[in-house]
């Protein structure tokens, strides 16, 4: 089996953000780690080379080898910002909620910060980080 891509690494979140050449982009992903940090309680950390993470999720694949993966994170893309929120009992009312967002491959997507209601997104972030026992690691 091919190593996985999307491991933690010790890469510097903040020299990340820095890197970011949209000056909107650096200042919505500073906001989103603040708001995910006191959402989940936990400090940022690097998965694979873009995504900034939040706590750590394990599972096993169907053949049985461990494997982890943040509990919750996000990745600033070219036109949106990719959340990776696990679903939990009350994400559809709670999505509803949000604002303008689209929902494919899993993920969330949000073009800026601005578009959504960050008390929703906070609670969204809170309710997946703790999830199926996910906030106990």
């Amino acid at each position: 089996m091919a190593k996985r891509k999307t491991n933690e690494t010790d890469d510097s979140v903040d020299q990340f953000i820095d890197a970011i050449a949209d000056e909107s982009k650096r200042t919505d992903c500073r906001a989103i780690v603040k708001l995910m940090t006191a959402a989940t309680g936990v400090e940022p950390k690097m998965w694979g080379a873009s995504i900034v993470g939040f706590g750590k999720h394990h599972y096993q694949y169907a053949n049985g080898k461990p494997a982890e993966i943040c509990k919750v994170g996000f990745a600033p893309r070219s036109k949106s910002f990719a959340f990776y929120i696990p679903k939990y009992p009350e994400h559809a009312s709670l999505i509803k909620k949000l604002g303008k967002h689209k929902y494919s491959g899993g993920c969330l997507h949000i073009t800026r910060l601005a578009d959504v209601q960050v008390e929703i997104l906070t609670r969204m972030i809170e309710r997946a980080f703790r999830a199926d026992g996910r906030g106990t690691d």
